[in-house]
């Protein structure tokens, strides 16, 4: 996959870990524990067990009105509601939705306490810098855990959304997504999780979050919410940052064709056309970003994935890219994603290393010992760095390419091709290569903003290949 690459991404979060931000008992239901690493098994992903999953509303001063009061009052005004019961039934009587609320006044700073500062500025949606801070303050908090039969899922996922959202417009609360993590606004939980529905569909990207950090050498990606619909969490593995936004794309299409009720044919497969998506505000921005030569489907392995620690307490699907060719599980990503997603073509541009554009790669590379030395610091979440080095070619030159940097040990550089070999025949792009420092022509550092510095070569080879035309 040459670069650059870029597709729309709707709810890619950069984090350093996924910890929870509140201490809560796990509302979901407790998961079964498949074999990792095993191919998961054919037929819905949707679980036949009933369906369980927590809101709150959060209150900085005293509610509005009072908010049990106001809780049955949205019970009865929409129709097909859940029950309210006086305690949460066990799983095997669950037969119709319900909802028990727990009206906490006193423990709620102990074991409920709302999300600091740092995690509302990344997880708080339409919430003022007043609103956070107040919320360090609230003692007090309306818990609802609703549960419902699987196969009722949609319909009564609308439903408790619709009351959460009526109880805190009439008691002046800030709604919490025990499942997501995140805390919203009464009018932004109406705009992203009310508003995107279509013909009974969710856009479940408005409903879920993937938390993406840094796992070892590499990046893991998550989603967060899939368990209120029944359905597992999105892992992927061992990835890099520069392929976080066709990954996340690819994770949010998955998850979307599971909300829409697909099944799998065999055992660890599934093929995924992001044509067949059937909620428009789901498919037509993936379709939209698709290069010329896109195929738009994806070729699925799908085993069950290694819980770690701040999972979801869920099942987990990981998704393996080992249907594809290519000499290592990072070149089978990039050609699935350059597949599905489509690419630029690349080419070779001979120049003759003259005096000025040696001058700026030394120049680069005088920057070379700073960088390694920020790198082994540890970069930020979703920055990452990238070296021009040198690769012999058929005929015995040399064909200058991209390499992001995963492992940096004195000279010795080791990272993934981010450049399609056009007279390198053993090597394929993304796949994990070695090359000397002392061999670097150029370097790229991207941050989080997507802010580009160096790179500088490119620039005078722009100009002299402007020049010869």
């Amino acid at each position: 996959m040459n670069l650059p690459f870029r597709l729309a991404l709707t709810a890619l979060v950069l984090s350093m870990s996924t910890a929870p931000f509140a201490a809560t008992p796990a509302a979901t239901q407790a998961a079964a524990k498949p074999v990792p690493g095993a191919p998961v098994p054919a037929g819905s992903p949707q679980q036949t067990g009933p369906v369980r999953f927590q809101f709150a509303i959060y209150y900085a001063k005293a509610p509005a009105a009072d908010p049990m009061a106001a809780l049955r009052g949205a019970l009865g005004k929409t129709g097909g509601s859940p029950k309210l019961l006086a305690s949460m039934p066990a799983p095997s009587s669950v037969t119709a939705p319900v909802v028990f609320a727990n009206w906490n006044t006193t423990t709620v700073l102990k074991d409920y306490r709302a999300p600091d500062m740092e995690s509302l500025q990344r997880f708080g949606r339409g919430i003022s810098r007043e609103q956070a801070e107040a919320l360090q303050k609230a003692d007090k908090a309306l818990i609802l855990d609703f549960a419902h039969p699987a196969q009722q899922s949609s319909a009564a996922m609308q439903k408790a959304l619709q009351v959460a959202l009526q109880v805190a417009r009439d008691t002046g609360g800030l709604l919490w997504d025990e499942e997501t993590r995140e805390v919203f606004s009464p009018d932004e939980w109406q705009k992203r999780r009310i508003d995107t529905w279509a013909g009974g569909l969710p856009d479940v990207s408005q409903h879920m979050t993937i938390h993406a950090y840094r796992s070892g050498e590499m990046v893991r990606a998550i989603t967060l919410g899939m368990g209120k619909f029944g359905l597992p969490d999105v892992v992927v593995s061992d990835f890099s940052w520069s392929s976080n936004r066709p990954m996340g794309s690819l994770v949010n299409a998955f998850s979307q064709a599971m909300a829409e009720g697909i099944t799998l044919a065999k055992p660890g497969q599934f093929d995924m056309d992001l044509r067949a998506l059937r909620h428009a505000g789901a498919r037509d921005p993936l379709l939209s970003g698709l290069k010329p030569n896109a195929a738009a489907v994806a070729r699925l392995s799908l085993v069950n994935g290694t819980w770690e620690s701040g999972d979801p307490q869920n099942r987990l699907y990981e998704i393996r890219f080992d249907r594809y060719k290519g000499p290592d599980r990072y070149a089978q990503q990039d050609a699935m994603l350059s597949s599905v997603f489509g690419t630029g073509e690349d080419s070779v541009t001979r120049v003759k290393h003259n005096d000025e554009l040696l001058a700026a790669s030394k120049a680069a590379t005088a920057q070379l010992p700073k960088l390694r030395e920020a790198f082994a610091k540890g970069l930020q979440p979703g920055e990452y760095i990238l070296v021009k080095a040198p690769f012999t070619t058929t005929g015995g030159g040399n064909e200058w390419m991209w390499v992001e940097v995963a492992r940096w040990n004195g000279d010795a550089i080791e990272g993934l091709l981010r450049n399609d070999p056009v007279d390198v025949p053993d090597l394929r792009a993304g796949q994990m290569v070695k090359v000397s420092q002392a061999k670097v022509f150029d370097y790229m550092r991207i941050y989080p903003d997507g802010r580009r510095e160096g790179n500088e070569t490119s620039k005078i080879i722009a100009r002299m290949q402007g020049a010869k035309k």
